[in-house]
């Protein structure tokens, strides 16, 4: 294998391992009977969302790896805008959803069956996905209605909104601002209420006698926290901050940081070092050998 199929061959392969991985979660959370709580809940919707959020970048991602230069229409760019761009929002409102579980399972144990029933579940999911949706439809109207005659070359790997504002004619600001405005919402609300759940969970988890226990508690919080700050910090370095005192190329490596590194290492953080998943996978995969097992 010659150099130049390297990076191809790696970004097949682990486009492959993040849907493979997604998949599986996906199944075993709707097919195991044991895995049907709230936290479990909110992981089989974290999954099944990276299959989408990935299946938004990664396939013409490697298509214009591979044919160096990669056409696509204006409206098809508008999509893949708006659905990648949805997905994310949606990630982060079920990422604080998942956090306000661990919150009440830990801070309020007695008080978790009402608080955290299948009923307000499932409107906490709803209102994910719902607000997801909604929340780009304003900047996909005004980016719609721009003037482009500048160059028609996209200079990133997929359509986000910098690169293709770079295009417009005329002043963008009336556009920028809002956008700007809107990423910030949506992006640091639900990264607010994720770090003050985790500093609730922390200060509980500290007032714990067992240090044995404090030593289980704090690996699994410090590898979630980390996802958290790599997924939440690269949006907002990317959407909240002016474009022009960064580097398109530095652009696009935290770009590649949420787009494609995120979805693979949330299976890893959140499911398949969890004991539960492990021991339904394995009953899966027992059942259905045809599976992969990697």
């Amino acid at each position: 294998m010659d150099n130049g199929c390297k990076p191809r061959y790696l970004c097949s392969m682990l486009g492959v391992k993040v849907y493979t991985w997604n998949i599986m979660i996906t199944v075993v959370v709707l097919t195991d009977h044991s895995l049907h709580t709230a936290m479990y809940f909110f992981l089989g919707n974290l999954s099944f969302l990276e299959i989408w959020y990935t299946t938004s970048v990664i396939p013409k991602m490697l298509k214009t790896i591979l044919t160096a230069h990669e056409a696509i229409s204006f409206s098809a760019c508008l999509l893949q805008f708006y659905t990648f761009g949805s997905l994310a929002v949606t990630e982060c409102f079920l990422l604080a959803a998942m956090y306000y579980d661990r919150y009440v399972v830990i801070c309020q144990p007695l008080h978790y069956g009402n608080l955290m029933n299948f009923r307000v579940c499932v409107q906490l999911a709803i209102g994910s996905w719902v607000g997801g949706f909604l929340s780009p439809v304003l900047t996909i109207i005004m980016v719609s209605m721009l003037p482009f005659c500048a160059s028609n070359k996209i200079n990133h790997f997929f359509c986000d909104l910098s690169p293709v504002i770079k295009l417009a004619c005329g002043d963008t600001q009336k556009v920028r601002f809002p956008a700007f405005l809107i990423s910030i919402l949506v992006s640091f609300s639900p990264f607010l209420l994720t770090i003050i759940s985790y500093y609730k969970i922390i200060s509980t988890i500290l007032k714990i006698p067992s240090a044995k226990s404090k030593q289980k508690a704090f690996p699994t919080c410090s590898s979630h926290l980390i996802v958290v700050t790599v997924f939440y910090g690269t949006l907002m370095v990317v959407y909240g901050l002016p474009t022009t005192t960064w580097y398109p190329n530095l652009s696009k490596v935290f770009s590649m940081l949420y787009t494609v590194g995120t979805p693979m290492v949330n299976p890893i953080i959140y499911s398949l070092r969890n004991k539960d998943v492990q021991n339904a996978l394995r009953k899966l995969l027992t059942r259905n050998p045809i599976l992969p097992l990697e």
